[in-house]
Protein backbone atom coordinates (compact mmCIF):
# COMPACT_ATOMS: atom_id res chain seq x y z
CA UNK A 1 0.00 0.00 0.00
CA UNK A 2 1.39 3.38 -1.04
CA UNK A 3 2.19 5.97 1.62
CA UNK A 4 -0.32 8.79 1.92
CA UNK A 5 1.66 12.02 1.98
CA UNK A 6 0.93 15.74 2.14
CA UNK A 7 3.29 18.49 1.09
CA UNK A 8 4.40 21.11 3.58
CA UNK A 9 2.74 23.78 1.40
CA UNK A 10 -0.56 21.90 1.48
CA UNK A 11 -0.31 21.39 5.24
CA UNK A 12 0.24 25.03 6.17
CA UNK A 13 -2.78 25.98 4.02
CA UNK A 14 -5.07 23.18 5.23
CA UNK A 15 -7.77 24.53 7.61
CA UNK A 16 -7.24 21.84 10.27
CA UNK A 17 -8.77 21.99 13.72
CA UNK A 18 -7.04 21.01 16.93
CA UNK A 19 -8.46 17.86 18.62
CA UNK A 20 -10.05 19.94 21.37
CA UNK A 21 -10.28 19.89 25.17
CA UNK A 22 -12.41 17.93 27.60
CA UNK A 23 -10.94 19.94 30.49
CA UNK A 24 -9.56 23.12 28.94
CA UNK A 25 -5.74 23.40 29.05
CA UNK A 26 -5.54 20.22 31.13
CA UNK A 27 -7.11 17.13 29.52
CA UNK A 28 -7.50 16.99 25.76
CA UNK A 29 -8.78 14.44 23.28
CA UNK A 30 -6.35 11.53 23.47
CA UNK A 31 -4.77 9.60 26.34
CA UNK A 32 -3.92 11.11 29.73
CA UNK A 33 -2.05 9.15 32.39
CA UNK A 34 -2.90 9.90 36.02
CA UNK A 35 -0.12 8.41 38.09
CA UNK A 36 0.27 8.14 41.84
CA UNK A 37 1.16 5.88 44.72
CA UNK A 38 -1.49 3.48 46.10
CA UNK A 39 -4.09 5.15 48.37
CA UNK A 40 -2.84 8.63 47.46
CA UNK A 41 -6.31 9.75 46.36
CA UNK A 42 -6.37 9.04 42.62
CA UNK A 43 -9.85 7.50 42.67
CA UNK A 44 -11.27 10.48 44.57
CA UNK A 45 -9.70 12.75 41.96
CA UNK A 46 -11.17 10.92 38.94
CA UNK A 47 -14.59 10.80 40.63
CA UNK A 48 -14.47 14.59 40.95
CA UNK A 49 -13.28 14.84 37.34
CA UNK A 50 -16.11 12.62 36.14
CA UNK A 51 -18.74 14.56 38.05
CA UNK A 52 -17.51 17.90 36.67
CA UNK A 53 -17.34 16.72 33.05
CA UNK A 54 -20.74 14.99 33.21
CA UNK A 55 -22.30 18.20 34.51
CA UNK A 56 -20.27 20.56 32.33
CA UNK A 57 -18.98 22.30 35.46
CA UNK A 58 -15.44 23.71 35.81
CA UNK A 59 -12.75 21.63 37.49
CA UNK A 60 -10.51 23.90 39.60
CA UNK A 61 -11.46 26.81 37.35
CA UNK A 62 -10.69 24.92 34.14
CA UNK A 63 -13.75 24.79 31.85
CA UNK A 64 -15.10 21.36 30.89
CA UNK A 65 -16.87 20.50 27.64
CA UNK A 66 -19.73 18.61 29.33
CA UNK A 67 -20.88 15.20 28.19
CA UNK A 68 -21.31 11.54 29.07
CA UNK A 69 -18.60 9.90 31.20
CA UNK A 70 -17.77 6.21 31.57
CA UNK A 71 -15.72 5.31 34.65
CA UNK A 72 -14.32 1.77 34.68
CA UNK A 73 -13.63 1.57 38.42
CA UNK A 74 -12.09 -1.89 38.22
CA UNK A 75 -10.37 -1.93 41.62
CA UNK A 76 -13.54 -0.94 43.48
CA UNK A 77 -17.02 -2.27 44.18
CA UNK A 78 -20.41 -0.58 43.96
CA UNK A 79 -20.98 -0.16 47.73
CA UNK A 80 -17.61 1.60 48.13
CA UNK A 81 -18.25 3.89 45.17
CA UNK A 82 -21.74 4.62 46.47
CA UNK A 83 -20.31 5.76 49.80
CA UNK A 84 -17.83 7.99 48.00
CA UNK A 85 -20.58 9.56 45.90
CA UNK A 86 -22.65 10.19 49.05
CA UNK A 87 -19.75 12.23 50.38
CA UNK A 88 -18.82 13.88 47.08
CA UNK A 89 -22.12 15.23 45.78
CA UNK A 90 -25.68 15.93 46.92
CA UNK A 91 -27.03 15.13 43.48
CA UNK A 92 -25.36 12.95 40.83
CA UNK A 93 -25.51 13.26 37.07
CA UNK A 94 -27.46 10.84 34.86
CA UNK A 95 -24.70 11.08 32.25
CA UNK A 96 -22.08 9.66 34.62
CA UNK A 97 -21.86 5.87 34.13
CA UNK A 98 -19.87 3.46 36.31
CA UNK A 99 -18.69 -0.10 35.74
CA UNK A 100 -16.76 -2.34 38.15
CA UNK A 101 -16.27 -5.38 35.89
CA UNK A 102 -14.80 -5.30 32.39
CA UNK A 103 -12.74 -7.60 30.16
CA UNK A 104 -9.03 -7.11 29.53
CA UNK A 105 -7.63 -5.63 26.35
CA UNK A 106 -6.97 -9.17 25.11
CA UNK A 107 -10.58 -10.18 25.76
CA UNK A 108 -12.26 -7.33 23.90
CA UNK A 109 -12.29 -4.30 26.22
CA UNK A 110 -11.89 -1.81 23.36
CA UNK A 111 -14.88 -3.32 21.54
CA UNK A 112 -16.98 -3.04 24.70
CA UNK A 113 -16.01 0.60 25.21
CA UNK A 114 -16.61 1.36 21.53
CA UNK A 115 -20.10 -0.17 21.81
CA UNK A 116 -20.83 2.04 24.84
CA UNK A 117 -19.69 5.18 22.99
CA UNK A 118 -21.75 4.19 19.95
CA UNK A 119 -24.90 3.96 22.07
CA UNK A 120 -23.99 7.10 24.03
CA UNK A 121 -22.89 9.53 21.29
CA UNK A 122 -22.42 12.34 23.79
CA UNK A 123 -19.52 10.53 25.46
CA UNK A 124 -16.55 12.81 26.13
CA UNK A 125 -14.52 10.96 28.76
CA UNK A 126 -13.61 7.36 29.57
CA UNK A 127 -11.69 6.56 32.76
CA UNK A 128 -9.84 3.28 33.29
CA UNK A 129 -9.02 2.81 36.98
CA UNK A 130 -6.53 1.17 36.78
CA UNK A 131 -4.55 0.46 33.62
CA UNK A 132 -2.94 -2.61 35.19
CA UNK A 133 -6.30 -4.36 35.60
CA UNK A 134 -6.82 -4.51 31.83
CA UNK A 135 -3.26 -5.15 30.63
CA UNK A 136 -2.68 -8.13 28.34
CA UNK A 137 0.17 -10.59 28.77
CA UNK A 138 2.75 -10.65 26.01
CA UNK A 139 5.96 -12.31 24.97
CA UNK A 140 7.20 -9.03 23.54
CA UNK A 141 9.68 -6.75 25.25
CA UNK A 142 8.37 -4.76 28.20
CA UNK A 143 8.73 -1.49 26.25
CA UNK A 144 6.83 -2.86 23.25
CA UNK A 145 4.03 -4.19 25.48
CA UNK A 146 3.70 -0.92 27.40
CA UNK A 147 3.64 1.13 24.22
CA UNK A 148 1.15 -1.20 22.52
CA UNK A 149 -1.37 -1.14 25.38
CA UNK A 150 -1.44 2.64 25.74
CA UNK A 151 -1.49 3.11 21.95
CA UNK A 152 -4.58 0.90 21.82
CA UNK A 153 -6.44 3.40 24.01
CA UNK A 154 -5.01 6.29 21.98
CA UNK A 155 -6.48 4.83 18.80
CA UNK A 156 -9.87 4.53 20.51
CA UNK A 157 -9.69 8.13 21.77
CA UNK A 158 -8.76 9.57 18.40
CA UNK A 159 -11.37 7.51 16.54
CA UNK A 160 -14.23 8.80 18.71
CA UNK A 161 -12.79 12.21 19.56
CA UNK A 162 -12.85 11.56 23.32
CA UNK A 163 -10.45 11.74 26.25
CA UNK A 164 -9.28 8.54 27.92
CA UNK A 165 -7.75 8.85 31.39
CA UNK A 166 -5.68 5.85 32.47
CA UNK A 167 -5.07 5.65 36.22
CA UNK A 168 -1.68 4.10 36.88
CA UNK A 169 0.77 3.42 39.72
CA UNK A 170 4.18 4.77 40.65
CA UNK A 171 7.29 2.73 41.22
CA UNK A 172 8.58 2.53 44.79
CA UNK A 173 11.66 4.64 44.15
CA UNK A 174 12.85 8.18 44.60
CA UNK A 175 13.81 10.27 41.60
CA UNK A 176 14.32 14.04 41.24
CA UNK A 177 12.07 13.86 38.17
CA UNK A 178 8.64 12.61 39.30
CA UNK A 179 7.79 11.53 35.76
CA UNK A 180 10.54 8.92 36.01
CA UNK A 181 8.59 7.21 38.80
CA UNK A 182 5.82 5.99 36.47
CA UNK A 183 5.58 2.21 36.82
CA UNK A 184 6.78 0.38 33.73
CA UNK A 185 8.98 1.49 30.86
CA UNK A 186 9.10 4.76 28.95
CA UNK A 187 6.74 3.11 26.48
CA UNK A 188 3.82 4.05 28.74
CA UNK A 189 4.59 7.76 28.98
CA UNK A 190 5.87 7.84 25.40
CA UNK A 191 2.56 6.64 24.00
CA UNK A 192 0.41 8.94 26.17
CA UNK A 193 -0.41 12.50 25.16
CA UNK A 194 -0.36 13.87 28.71
CA UNK A 195 1.08 12.57 31.97
CA UNK A 196 -0.02 13.73 35.42
CA UNK A 197 1.75 12.65 38.59
CA UNK A 198 -0.04 13.12 41.92
CA UNK A 199 2.48 13.39 44.78
CA UNK A 200 1.23 13.35 48.34
CA UNK A 201 3.00 12.47 51.55
CA UNK A 202 1.20 9.96 53.73
CA UNK A 203 -1.10 11.65 56.22
CA UNK A 204 -0.92 15.11 54.66
CA UNK A 205 -3.85 16.96 53.12
CA UNK A 206 -1.80 18.78 50.50
CA UNK A 207 -0.49 17.25 47.27
CA UNK A 208 1.09 18.41 44.02
CA UNK A 209 -0.31 17.40 40.64
CA UNK A 210 2.47 17.76 38.08
CA UNK A 211 1.38 17.93 34.45
CA UNK A 212 3.35 17.56 31.23
CA UNK A 213 2.45 16.60 27.69
CA UNK A 214 2.50 17.34 23.99
CA UNK A 215 -0.25 19.97 23.94
CA UNK A 216 -0.48 21.19 27.53
CA UNK A 217 1.45 23.89 29.32
CA UNK A 218 3.76 22.26 31.84
CA UNK A 219 2.39 23.13 35.26
CA UNK A 220 2.20 22.18 38.93
CA UNK A 221 -1.17 22.32 40.65
CA UNK A 222 -1.06 22.45 44.44
CA UNK A 223 -4.15 20.57 45.65
CA UNK A 224 -5.67 20.11 49.09
CA UNK A 225 -7.91 17.23 50.14
CA UNK A 226 -10.83 18.62 52.15
CA UNK A 227 -14.14 16.89 52.84
CA UNK A 228 -13.37 14.17 50.26
CA UNK A 229 -12.66 16.71 47.53
CA UNK A 230 -9.44 17.71 45.86
CA UNK A 231 -9.49 21.51 45.70
CA UNK A 232 -7.00 23.80 43.98
CA UNK A 233 -4.78 25.86 46.27
CA UNK A 234 -2.29 27.20 43.72
CA UNK A 235 -1.55 26.94 40.00
CA UNK A 236 2.17 27.10 39.28
CA UNK A 237 2.81 27.08 35.55
CA UNK A 238 6.36 25.87 34.93
CA UNK A 239 6.51 27.55 31.56
CA UNK A 240 4.32 30.29 30.20
CA UNK A 241 3.40 30.14 26.55
CA UNK A 242 3.49 33.53 24.92
CA UNK A 243 0.46 34.11 22.76
CA UNK A 244 1.45 35.15 19.28
CA UNK A 245 -0.10 38.49 18.39
CA UNK A 246 -2.84 38.42 15.78
CA UNK A 247 -1.36 39.79 12.52
CA UNK A 248 -2.60 43.07 11.12
CA UNK A 249 -3.86 41.29 7.99
CA UNK A 250 -6.16 39.02 10.00
CA UNK A 251 -7.66 41.96 11.89
CA UNK A 252 -8.15 43.81 8.60
CA UNK A 253 -9.98 40.81 7.14
CA UNK A 254 -12.30 40.82 10.17
CA UNK A 255 -13.07 44.48 9.47
CA UNK A 256 -13.48 43.75 5.75
CA UNK A 257 -16.14 41.13 6.53
CA UNK A 258 -18.26 43.51 8.60
CA UNK A 259 -21.67 43.66 6.93
CA UNK A 260 -20.84 40.79 4.56
CA UNK A 261 -22.43 37.33 4.64
CA UNK A 262 -19.64 35.79 2.61
CA UNK A 263 -16.78 36.30 0.22
CA UNK A 264 -14.82 34.10 -2.18
CA UNK A 265 -11.74 34.74 -4.27
CA UNK A 266 -7.98 34.40 -4.44
CA UNK A 267 -5.55 35.81 -1.92
CA UNK A 268 -4.51 38.41 -4.50
CA UNK A 269 -8.13 39.53 -4.89
CA UNK A 270 -8.62 39.69 -1.11
CA UNK A 271 -5.49 41.83 -0.76
CA UNK A 272 -6.87 44.26 -3.33
CA UNK A 273 -10.42 44.45 -1.97
CA UNK A 274 -9.43 44.64 1.71
CA UNK A 275 -6.63 47.12 0.93
CA UNK A 276 -3.91 44.95 2.45
CA UNK A 277 -1.09 46.81 0.76
CA UNK A 278 2.33 45.20 0.98
CA UNK A 279 0.98 41.73 1.83
CA UNK A 280 2.34 38.70 -0.03
CA UNK A 281 -0.53 36.44 -1.24
CA UNK A 282 1.02 33.18 -0.02
CA UNK A 283 1.75 34.73 3.37
CA UNK A 284 -1.84 35.98 3.70
CA UNK A 285 -3.28 32.48 3.24
CA UNK A 286 -0.98 31.05 5.88
CA UNK A 287 -1.78 33.80 8.38
CA UNK A 288 -5.51 33.34 7.89
CA UNK A 289 -5.16 29.58 8.36
CA UNK A 290 -2.93 29.89 11.43
CA UNK A 291 -5.39 32.29 13.05
CA UNK A 292 -8.59 30.63 11.77
CA UNK A 293 -9.81 30.28 15.37
CA UNK A 294 -9.51 34.05 15.81
CA UNK A 295 -11.62 34.47 12.68
CA UNK A 296 -14.15 31.95 13.99
CA UNK A 297 -14.33 33.82 17.29
CA UNK A 298 -15.27 36.87 15.22
CA UNK A 299 -17.99 34.90 13.41
CA UNK A 300 -16.05 34.16 10.21
CA UNK A 301 -15.57 30.61 8.91
CA UNK A 302 -12.36 30.29 6.86
CA UNK A 303 -11.83 27.55 4.29
CA UNK A 304 -9.97 27.05 1.01
CA UNK A 305 -10.22 24.93 -2.10
CA UNK A 306 -7.54 24.33 -4.68
CA UNK A 307 -8.39 23.78 -8.36
CA UNK A 308 -5.61 23.40 -10.92
CA UNK A 309 -3.08 26.02 -9.85
CA UNK A 310 -5.53 28.40 -8.16
CA UNK A 311 -6.41 28.35 -4.46
CA UNK A 312 -9.75 29.95 -3.64
CA UNK A 313 -10.39 31.43 -0.19
CA UNK A 314 -13.91 31.21 1.23
CA UNK A 315 -15.04 33.46 4.10
CA UNK A 316 -18.51 32.77 5.47
CA UNK A 317 -20.43 34.57 8.21
CA UNK A 318 -21.37 32.18 11.04
CA UNK A 319 -22.28 32.47 14.69
CA UNK A 320 -19.33 33.77 16.69
CA UNK A 321 -17.29 31.00 18.34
Amino acid sequence: MALETITAEELVNAPLRSPGWVVEDLIGVGVTLLVGAPKVGKSWLVLRLAECVSRGEPLWGFATCGGTVLDLALEDNLPRIQQRLFRLADECSETFHLCVNAPSLADGLLDEVAAFVATHPGTKLVIVDTLQTVRQSSQKSAYASDYRDVRAFKGLAEHFGIAVVLVHHQRKMDDPDPFNTVSGTNGITGAADTTMVLDRKRGEKQAVLRVTGRDVVERELVLEFNDCRWELSEDQSVEHEEERPVPREVLEVVRFMEGRLGWAGTATELIAEAHLDGTVPTALGRKLNEHSQRLLDAGIQYSTQRTDRVRTIYLERVAAG
